[in-house]
Protein backbone atom coordinates (compact mmCIF):
# COMPACT_ATOMS: atom_id res chain seq x y z
CA UNK A 1 0.00 0.00 0.00
CA UNK A 2 2.29 2.34 0.69
CA UNK A 3 3.99 2.22 -2.55
CA UNK A 4 0.86 3.02 -4.52
CA UNK A 5 1.01 6.59 -6.25
CA UNK A 6 -1.10 7.91 -8.92
CA UNK A 7 0.20 9.41 -12.11
CA UNK A 8 0.85 12.75 -11.97
CA UNK A 9 2.30 13.23 -16.36
CA UNK A 10 -1.06 14.31 -17.62
CA UNK A 11 -2.13 17.28 -18.15
CA UNK A 12 -3.86 18.63 -14.66
CA UNK A 13 -5.84 21.46 -16.64
CA UNK A 14 -9.07 19.52 -15.70
CA UNK A 15 -8.37 19.43 -12.17
CA UNK A 16 -7.07 23.03 -12.06
CA UNK A 17 -10.42 24.71 -13.60
CA UNK A 18 -12.14 22.45 -11.30
CA UNK A 19 -10.79 23.39 -8.27
CA UNK A 20 -10.86 27.38 -9.68
CA UNK A 21 -14.17 26.97 -10.22
CA UNK A 22 -15.84 25.23 -6.96
CA UNK A 23 -13.66 28.22 -5.30
CA UNK A 24 -14.78 31.10 -7.33
CA UNK A 25 -18.39 29.34 -6.35
CA UNK A 26 -17.49 30.66 -2.45
CA UNK A 27 -15.91 33.73 -2.89
CA UNK A 28 -19.12 34.88 -5.61
CA UNK A 29 -21.55 33.38 -3.07
CA UNK A 30 -19.60 34.75 -0.24
CA UNK A 31 -19.86 31.32 2.26
CA UNK A 32 -17.71 29.08 3.66
CA UNK A 33 -16.75 26.08 2.96
CA UNK A 34 -17.91 24.74 6.27
CA UNK A 35 -20.88 23.86 8.13
CA UNK A 36 -24.22 26.53 8.91
CA UNK A 37 -27.11 26.50 11.86
CA UNK A 38 -28.28 24.19 9.87
CA UNK A 39 -25.60 21.72 10.88
CA UNK A 40 -26.23 22.49 14.40
CA UNK A 41 -29.97 22.01 14.31
CA UNK A 42 -29.12 18.49 12.24
CA UNK A 43 -26.86 17.40 14.93
CA UNK A 44 -28.97 18.02 17.71
CA UNK A 45 -31.88 16.42 16.33
CA UNK A 46 -29.67 13.22 15.46
CA UNK A 47 -28.58 12.93 18.79
CA UNK A 48 -31.51 13.73 20.48
CA UNK A 49 -33.09 10.59 17.84
CA UNK A 50 -30.29 8.29 19.43
CA UNK A 51 -29.56 9.34 22.77
CA UNK A 52 -33.56 9.93 23.71
CA UNK A 53 -35.13 6.79 23.58
CA UNK A 54 -31.72 5.03 25.28
CA UNK A 55 -32.50 7.24 28.40
CA UNK A 56 -36.35 6.25 28.13
CA UNK A 57 -34.97 2.50 28.24
CA UNK A 58 -32.55 3.41 31.09
CA UNK A 59 -35.38 5.34 32.97
CA UNK A 60 -36.69 1.20 33.55
CA UNK A 61 -40.12 2.54 32.61
CA UNK A 62 -40.19 0.83 29.59
CA UNK A 63 -42.54 -2.71 30.53
CA UNK A 64 -43.29 -4.08 27.25
CA UNK A 65 -41.04 -5.82 24.84
CA UNK A 66 -42.70 -4.34 21.37
CA UNK A 67 -41.94 -0.59 22.78
CA UNK A 68 -38.41 -2.03 24.15
CA UNK A 69 -37.51 -3.18 20.32
CA UNK A 70 -39.04 0.24 19.18
CA UNK A 71 -37.05 2.34 20.91
CA UNK A 72 -33.62 0.65 20.12
CA UNK A 73 -34.44 0.64 16.36
CA UNK A 74 -35.33 4.29 16.46
CA UNK A 75 -32.05 4.64 18.39
CA UNK A 76 -30.23 2.70 15.62
CA UNK A 77 -31.94 4.83 13.43
CA UNK A 78 -30.19 7.85 15.09
CA UNK A 79 -27.12 6.33 15.81
CA UNK A 80 -26.80 6.19 11.58
CA UNK A 81 -28.17 9.72 11.26
CA UNK A 82 -25.16 11.02 13.36
CA UNK A 83 -22.44 8.57 11.53
CA UNK A 84 -23.22 10.15 8.45
CA UNK A 85 -24.16 13.58 9.02
CA UNK A 86 -22.45 14.91 11.75
CA UNK A 87 -19.61 12.88 12.86
CA UNK A 88 -18.81 11.86 9.13
CA UNK A 89 -18.04 15.78 8.57
CA UNK A 90 -16.75 16.30 11.91
CA UNK A 91 -13.57 13.97 11.17
CA UNK A 92 -13.06 15.19 8.17
CA UNK A 93 -12.53 18.75 9.19
CA UNK A 94 -15.58 19.79 7.42
CA UNK A 95 -17.96 20.98 10.03
CA UNK A 96 -16.25 24.01 11.49
CA UNK A 97 -13.33 26.05 10.44
CA UNK A 98 -12.81 25.45 14.47
CA UNK A 99 -10.17 22.40 14.67
CA UNK A 100 -12.05 21.79 18.57
CA UNK A 101 -15.51 21.77 17.54
CA UNK A 102 -14.78 19.46 14.73
CA UNK A 103 -12.33 17.17 17.19
CA UNK A 104 -15.10 16.89 20.21
CA UNK A 105 -17.56 16.35 17.44
CA UNK A 106 -15.88 13.62 15.74
CA UNK A 107 -15.95 11.91 19.45
CA UNK A 108 -19.75 11.42 18.47
CA UNK A 109 -18.14 8.48 16.65
CA UNK A 110 -16.72 7.03 20.19
CA UNK A 111 -20.42 7.29 22.06
CA UNK A 112 -21.97 5.46 18.86
CA UNK A 113 -19.49 2.61 20.32
CA UNK A 114 -16.66 2.94 16.90
CA UNK A 115 -13.72 5.08 17.42
CA UNK A 116 -12.63 7.97 15.44
CA UNK A 117 -8.83 7.48 15.21
CA UNK A 118 -9.43 4.07 13.65
CA UNK A 119 -12.01 5.73 11.35
CA UNK A 120 -9.77 8.27 10.47
CA UNK A 121 -7.14 5.69 8.62
CA UNK A 122 -9.48 3.73 7.54
CA UNK A 123 -11.71 6.20 6.07
CA UNK A 124 -10.38 9.24 5.49
CA UNK A 125 -6.77 8.27 4.44
CA UNK A 126 -6.95 4.72 3.25
CA UNK A 127 -10.34 4.56 1.77
CA UNK A 128 -10.09 8.22 0.50
CA UNK A 129 -6.61 7.88 -1.38
CA UNK A 130 -7.02 4.86 -2.56
CA UNK A 131 -10.80 4.00 -3.74
CA UNK A 132 -11.74 0.67 -5.02
CA UNK A 133 -8.18 -0.51 -5.16
CA UNK A 134 -7.36 -3.90 -4.06
CA UNK A 135 -5.34 -3.94 -0.62
CA UNK A 136 -5.18 -0.04 -0.82
CA UNK A 137 -8.78 0.48 0.19
CA UNK A 138 -9.90 -0.64 3.48
CA UNK A 139 -13.56 -0.70 2.45
CA UNK A 140 -13.32 -3.27 -0.24
CA UNK A 141 -10.93 -5.55 1.80
CA UNK A 142 -13.76 -7.76 2.79
CA UNK A 143 -13.45 -11.33 4.79
CA UNK A 144 -13.21 -14.30 2.04
CA UNK A 145 -16.90 -15.07 2.01
CA UNK A 146 -17.53 -11.67 0.42
CA UNK A 147 -16.05 -10.23 -2.76
CA UNK A 148 -16.12 -6.73 -3.38
CA UNK A 149 -13.54 -6.46 -6.50
CA UNK A 150 -13.26 -8.19 -9.65
CA UNK A 151 -9.46 -8.63 -8.54
CA UNK A 152 -9.85 -10.19 -5.26
CA UNK A 153 -9.96 -13.96 -5.66
CA UNK A 154 -12.97 -15.88 -5.71
CA UNK A 155 -14.84 -18.75 -4.30
CA UNK A 156 -17.43 -20.67 -5.24
CA UNK A 157 -19.47 -19.04 -2.34
CA UNK A 158 -19.80 -15.71 -3.49
CA UNK A 159 -22.35 -16.79 -6.25
CA UNK A 160 -24.49 -16.58 -3.28
CA UNK A 161 -23.25 -13.55 -1.59
CA UNK A 162 -25.97 -11.28 -3.75
CA UNK A 163 -27.97 -13.10 -1.13
CA UNK A 164 -26.72 -13.30 2.14
CA UNK A 165 -24.68 -10.15 2.02
CA UNK A 166 -27.73 -8.21 3.95
CA UNK A 167 -27.17 -10.20 6.62
CA UNK A 168 -23.71 -8.99 6.76
CA UNK A 169 -24.24 -5.77 6.36
CA UNK A 170 -26.74 -5.89 9.15
CA UNK A 171 -23.87 -7.16 11.33
CA UNK A 172 -21.20 -4.21 10.09
CA UNK A 173 -21.72 -1.88 13.53
CA UNK A 174 -21.53 -4.97 15.96
CA UNK A 175 -18.22 -5.84 14.79
CA UNK A 176 -17.58 -2.21 15.12
CA UNK A 177 -18.39 -2.37 18.73
CA UNK A 178 -16.76 -5.51 19.36
CA UNK A 179 -13.52 -6.40 17.55
CA UNK A 180 -12.94 -4.56 14.46
CA UNK A 181 -11.59 -1.41 16.01
CA UNK A 182 -8.77 -3.07 17.57
CA UNK A 183 -7.96 -5.74 15.09
CA UNK A 184 -7.63 -2.85 12.70
CA UNK A 185 -5.98 -0.40 14.86
CA UNK A 186 -3.17 -3.40 15.54
CA UNK A 187 -3.03 -3.85 11.76
CA UNK A 188 -2.22 0.23 11.13
CA UNK A 189 0.26 -0.15 13.38
CA UNK A 190 1.94 -2.81 11.30
CA UNK A 191 1.31 -0.34 8.11
CA UNK A 192 3.15 2.72 10.29
CA UNK A 193 0.38 4.62 11.64
CA UNK A 194 1.13 4.54 15.43
CA UNK A 195 4.62 5.87 14.72
CA UNK A 196 5.48 7.61 18.46
CA UNK A 197 6.80 5.71 21.27
CA UNK A 198 3.53 4.58 23.37
CA UNK A 199 1.00 5.55 21.13
CA UNK A 200 -0.65 2.45 19.87
CA UNK A 201 -0.49 1.27 23.62
CA UNK A 202 -2.78 4.59 24.34
CA UNK A 203 -4.73 4.42 21.76
CA UNK A 204 -5.72 0.79 22.89
CA UNK A 205 -6.62 1.64 26.11
CA UNK A 206 -8.85 5.19 24.73
CA UNK A 207 -10.77 2.71 22.46
CA UNK A 208 -11.55 0.11 25.94
CA UNK A 209 -12.42 3.44 27.85
CA UNK A 210 -14.91 4.29 25.30
CA UNK A 211 -16.54 0.88 24.54
CA UNK A 212 -16.84 0.59 28.48
CA UNK A 213 -18.36 3.78 28.26
CA UNK A 214 -20.60 3.22 25.46
CA UNK A 215 -22.29 -0.66 26.46
CA UNK A 216 -22.74 0.67 30.30
CA UNK A 217 -25.14 2.78 28.84
CA UNK A 218 -26.18 1.41 26.02
CA UNK A 219 -26.73 -2.14 27.10
CA UNK A 220 -25.47 -2.53 31.18
CA UNK A 221 -27.71 -0.27 32.34
CA UNK A 222 -30.72 -0.91 30.28
CA UNK A 223 -30.39 -4.84 32.11
CA UNK A 224 -30.67 -3.64 34.99
CA UNK A 225 -33.29 -1.34 35.27
CA UNK A 226 -35.67 -2.88 32.24
CA UNK A 227 -38.00 -5.08 34.11
CA UNK A 228 -37.65 -7.85 30.88
CA UNK A 229 -35.90 -11.00 30.41
CA UNK A 230 -31.67 -10.55 29.53
CA UNK A 231 -32.04 -12.20 26.24
CA UNK A 232 -34.60 -9.65 25.24
CA UNK A 233 -33.17 -6.90 26.06
CA UNK A 234 -29.95 -8.14 24.02
CA UNK A 235 -32.01 -8.75 20.86
CA UNK A 236 -33.59 -5.82 20.97
CA UNK A 237 -29.41 -4.12 21.59
CA UNK A 238 -28.58 -6.32 18.71
CA UNK A 239 -31.66 -5.13 16.29
CA UNK A 240 -30.54 -1.04 17.22
CA UNK A 241 -27.23 -2.16 15.68
CA UNK A 242 -28.59 -4.05 12.74
CA UNK A 243 -30.47 -1.64 11.24
CA UNK A 244 -27.51 1.01 11.65
CA UNK A 245 -25.13 -1.69 9.92
CA UNK A 246 -28.11 -1.92 6.85
CA UNK A 247 -28.34 1.75 7.03
CA UNK A 248 -24.89 2.54 6.74
CA UNK A 249 -23.55 -0.12 4.38
CA UNK A 250 -26.57 0.50 1.82
CA UNK A 251 -25.29 4.04 2.28
CA UNK A 252 -21.54 3.89 1.25
CA UNK A 253 -21.45 0.80 -0.82
CA UNK A 254 -23.97 1.71 -3.54
CA UNK A 255 -21.71 4.84 -4.37
CA UNK A 256 -18.88 2.34 -5.39
CA UNK A 257 -19.43 -1.10 -5.57
CA UNK A 258 -21.34 -0.81 -9.25
CA UNK A 259 -20.92 -2.36 -12.76
CA UNK A 260 -20.39 0.81 -14.02
CA UNK A 261 -17.27 1.58 -11.69
CA UNK A 262 -13.82 1.09 -11.84
CA UNK A 263 -11.23 -1.33 -10.01
CA UNK A 264 -7.80 -0.17 -11.12
CA UNK A 265 -4.83 -2.18 -10.49
CA UNK A 266 -1.61 -0.28 -10.32
CA UNK A 267 1.21 -1.63 -12.06
CA UNK A 268 4.13 -3.43 -11.07
CA UNK A 269 6.15 -0.60 -9.62
CA UNK A 270 2.78 0.70 -7.85
CA UNK A 271 1.78 3.47 -10.36
CA UNK A 272 -2.13 3.92 -10.91
CA UNK A 273 -2.22 5.06 -14.45
CA UNK A 274 -4.63 8.13 -13.83
CA UNK A 275 -4.40 11.21 -12.42
CA UNK A 276 -5.81 11.55 -8.67
CA UNK A 277 -9.02 13.28 -9.46
CA UNK A 278 -9.98 11.72 -12.53
CA UNK A 279 -9.70 8.33 -10.34
CA UNK A 280 -11.91 9.47 -8.26
CA UNK A 281 -14.36 9.91 -10.77
CA UNK A 282 -14.04 6.98 -12.06
CA UNK A 283 -14.66 5.09 -9.05
CA UNK A 284 -17.32 6.57 -7.57
CA UNK A 285 -21.35 7.50 -8.43
CA UNK A 286 -24.01 9.29 -6.92
CA UNK A 287 -27.37 8.57 -6.99
CA UNK A 288 -30.62 10.40 -5.92
CA UNK A 289 -30.00 14.10 -6.73
CA UNK A 290 -33.07 15.46 -6.89
CA UNK A 291 -34.21 14.24 -3.47
CA UNK A 292 -33.73 16.67 -0.86
CA UNK A 293 -35.13 15.11 2.50
CA UNK A 294 -33.12 11.83 1.55
CA UNK A 295 -30.02 13.82 0.95
CA UNK A 296 -30.51 15.46 4.29
CA UNK A 297 -31.27 12.34 6.20
CA UNK A 298 -27.62 10.52 4.83
CA UNK A 299 -25.90 13.18 5.43
CA UNK A 300 -25.45 14.55 1.49
CA UNK A 301 -23.30 11.12 0.79
CA UNK A 302 -26.03 10.61 -2.12
CA UNK A 303 -23.98 13.34 -3.73
CA UNK A 304 -20.36 10.89 -3.28
CA UNK A 305 -18.57 12.41 -6.19
CA UNK A 306 -18.00 15.64 -4.60
CA UNK A 307 -17.61 13.97 -1.28
CA UNK A 308 -14.66 12.46 -2.31
CA UNK A 309 -13.05 15.05 -4.68
CA UNK A 310 -13.34 17.84 -1.57
CA UNK A 311 -13.78 15.86 1.42
CA UNK A 312 -12.81 19.15 3.23
CA UNK A 313 -15.96 20.84 2.27
CA UNK A 314 -19.15 20.34 4.36
CA UNK A 315 -21.65 18.35 2.62
CA UNK A 316 -24.34 21.02 2.84
CA UNK A 317 -22.76 22.71 -0.08
CA UNK A 318 -22.70 19.40 -2.34
CA UNK A 319 -26.12 19.87 -3.79
CA UNK A 320 -24.62 23.36 -5.54
CA UNK A 321 -21.15 22.05 -6.49
CA UNK A 322 -23.17 19.05 -8.25
CA UNK A 323 -23.75 20.96 -11.01
CA UNK A 324 -19.98 22.62 -11.07
CA UNK A 325 -18.35 19.29 -11.24
CA UNK A 326 -21.25 17.68 -14.25
CA UNK A 327 -20.59 20.71 -16.26
CA UNK A 328 -16.94 20.86 -15.73
CA UNK A 329 -16.71 16.81 -16.01
CA UNK A 330 -18.55 17.13 -19.52
CA UNK A 331 -16.30 19.70 -20.95
CA UNK A 332 -13.11 17.84 -20.36
CA UNK A 333 -14.94 14.29 -21.56
CA UNK A 334 -14.28 12.82 -17.62
CA UNK A 335 -16.59 10.94 -16.91
CA UNK A 336 -19.34 11.71 -14.03
CA UNK A 337 -21.46 8.90 -13.24
CA UNK A 338 -25.54 9.22 -11.37
CA UNK A 339 -28.42 7.18 -10.35
CA UNK A 340 -31.82 9.23 -10.42
CA UNK A 341 -32.60 7.54 -7.76
CA UNK A 342 -31.47 5.08 -4.87
CA UNK A 343 -33.71 2.32 -6.00
CA UNK A 344 -31.68 2.05 -9.11
CA UNK A 345 -28.34 2.35 -7.31
CA UNK A 346 -29.40 0.01 -5.19
CA UNK A 347 -30.29 -2.53 -8.21
CA UNK A 348 -27.03 -1.98 -9.25
CA UNK A 349 -25.42 -2.63 -6.36
CA UNK A 350 -27.10 -5.85 -6.30
CA UNK A 351 -26.42 -6.77 -10.30
CA UNK A 352 -22.81 -5.86 -9.12
CA UNK A 353 -22.37 -8.53 -5.92
CA UNK A 354 -24.09 -11.21 -8.46
CA UNK A 355 -21.48 -10.63 -11.64
CA UNK A 356 -18.87 -10.40 -8.92
CA UNK A 357 -19.96 -13.97 -7.79
CA UNK A 358 -20.24 -15.41 -11.16
CA UNK A 359 -16.36 -14.23 -11.60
Amino acid sequence: MKNLKFDKSGSAEFSNTLRNRVNAHFKSTNTTIYGDSGMVYKSIFMLSVFFIPLVLICSGLITSAWLLFGLYILSGLGMAGVGMGVMHDAIHGSYSKNPTINKYLGYSMNLIGANASVWRIQHNVLHHTYTNIDHGDDDINAPFFLRFSPNAKHYWIHKFQYLYIWFFYGLSTISWITTKDFVRAARYKKMGFFKKEGEFRKELVKITSWKVLYYTYALIIPLLMVPLPSYIIVLAFLSMHFVTGICISLVFQTAHILSETSFPQPDEKGLIKSEWITHQLATTSNYAPKSRMFSWLIGGLNFQVEHHLFPNICHIHYRKLSQIVADTAREFSVPYMVKKTFLAALSDHVKMLRQLGRA
